[in-house]
């Protein structure tokens, strides 16, 4: 493949097709044609992958070098993707619809961050020592655990993506990442830049494909493979979780959300309004962080549901090629249509008092009330532009509403008391708690959740202790 349109899996160090040379589109979901093809990969290519990523773990030089020569390759990526800033943001935008002004200016700065964080991270890292009695002591090492799958989502393609691959590699991993198919191109990029700086042979490979019964579950089902990362959905996480157990590989998996957004009436109403529609409409509300149940106390509630209302009605939606664009369409027909059957439910649950469906792929931002905690509005992640908005009294009463889901992802509150902010951020439910704010992240913090949300933590040390083997070394020190 190499029309500027066309994208191959990168495996072992090349750009090619798949072995049996089929390919799929990939569909801009503002225009809803095809702009992009892309090599289609089943189980001889992810097999492929894994094996080029096992010989270079086993044989290459990327795991036996020292943390300041993988480092060094490391920022040099990072600095390519920065200079091609626009073609991979713009890449984002024409696979998945989002806005241009996200992928340009905060995903590609990120997914760069991301990579010159964990390469530095991994340097300048200790380790415990550990005196004993009677002439002993202990030490832990951290060697890298081999070969890692990392199976990243479309909502965030680029970030998401290097959120997983940079840390493995950090740390002496070699990887295969098996991107969603609804956003595959940015990580042949990503793929072709890492040659470029000078990653060995094997180190990244990039196998695109669909989940089951093709490249990502031969990814899962393969027993060379060392560790699984996986973003997504939970039914698929469970899934995940069944054939790494079938090898007992190591998995890491943030999967759904549910969040609760709690506005307490001492909060600055301003602030709370402003963090409150990003909560929800960021990304198009394709975010599995989104404050998608939003809880305000009942002395606030109707001025804050004006404000509300007013901001979300100010959004502009178009084309996510355009600067001005803040709301784009939804990533594919499919997810358009399960979003859609939520707004269809919104006459029998509750009242809709903004929002609605737009033209094409598009559901503008929407907000609903009247809605019982039970609702499947209230229970489902939707994973789109729509808000339940509810009243509350105490602050026990929101701290039960909040937590009454079967997710643990995160959650956000809004106050300007400092006892009521460590003490409510102490009680909700969630991996993140965020308080007067929102996405907001220091990337050495444990990020995940719990339930439904997911299992197991990324991050700082939490991303080490995942795509290293730890090691205790006793030694005696005197006979």
């Amino acid at each position: 493949m190499t029309a500027a349109s066309s994208f191959g899996h990168i495996i072992d160090g090349e750009e090619i097709d798949s072995l049996d040379g089929a390919t799929f589109d990939s569909v801009d979901p503002w225009t809803r044609e095809p702009w992009a093809q892309v090599a289609l990969g089943g189980k001889a290519d992810a097999d492929r992958a894994v094996a080029a990523a096992r010989k270079a773990f086993d044989e290459g030089p990327w795991p036996r070098m020292g943390f300041n020569e993988r480092g060094a390759i490391l920022h040099r990526l990072a600095d390519l993707m920065e200079e091609h800033a626009d073609e991979l943001g713009l890449a984002d935008t024409r696979d998945m619809g989002k806005p241009i002004t996200q992928s340009r200016g905060n995903d590609v700065p990120r997914s760069a961050l991301n990579f010159r964080f964990f390469a530095d991270h991994a340097r300048m890292s200790t380790a415990e020592v550990l005196p004993m009695d009677s002439g002993h002591h202990t030490y832990n090492t951290f060697a890298p655990a081999g070969v890692a799958a990392a199976i990243s989502p479309w909502n965030f393609p680029l970030m998401q993506a290097t959120w997983k691959v940079a840390p493995a590699l950090a740390w002496g991993n070699t990887v295969v990442l098996k991107p969603a198919e609804d956003t595959p191109t940015s990580a042949t990029m990503l793929g072709r830049l890492a040659k470029e700086a000078g990653m060995p042979a094997g180190v990244l490979n990039v196998v695109h494909g669909y989940g089951p019964d093709s490249a990502g579950q031969a990814l899962t089902d393969n027993p060379a493979v060392d560790r699984i990362t996986f973003t997504g959905d939970s039914g698929t996480g469970r899934i995940i979780m069944r054939a790494a157990a079938a090898n007992l590989t190591p998995v890491s998996m943030e999967l759904g959300g549910k969040g609760a957004n709690v506005v307490f009436a001492d909060a600055d109403l301003d602030n709370a309004v402003d963090w409150s529609i990003r909560a929800i409409y960021t990304n198009t509300g394709q975010v599995c962080l989104a404050g998608s149940r939003l809880y305000v106390q009942r002395p606030i509630y109707d001025e804050f549901l004006s404000r509300f209302v007013a901001a979300a009605e100010a959004m502009v939606i178009g084309d996510p090629k355009e600067e001005a664009t803040q709301i784009g369409p939804l990533v594919s027909e499919e997810h358009y249509r399960k979003v859609k059957s939520y707004v269809d439910l919104v006459p029998s649950e509750g009242k809709m008092i903004t929002g609605g469906l737009g033209d094409g792929w598009v559901v503008k931002p929407t907000a609903v009330v009247d809605i019982a905690p039970d609702a499947r509005l209230c229970r489902e992640e939707i994973f789109g532009p729509v808000v339940v908005i509810t009243p509350f009294d105490t602050e026990r009463e929101a701290v039960e509403l909040a937590n009454d889901t079967r997710y643990g992802l995160n959650s956000m509150l809004f106050t300007d008391n400092l006892h009521r902010a460590h003490r409510v951020a102490g009680l909700l439910k969630g991996g993140s708690v965020w308080v007067n704010c929102f996405f907001i992240r220091d990337l050495r913090a444990p990020f995940g959740g719990s339930g439904d949300s997911g299992v197991g933590r990324e991050g700082g040390n939490f991303s080490r202790e995942f795509f290293t083997e730890p090691k205790a070394v006793i030694m005696q020190l005197a006979p």
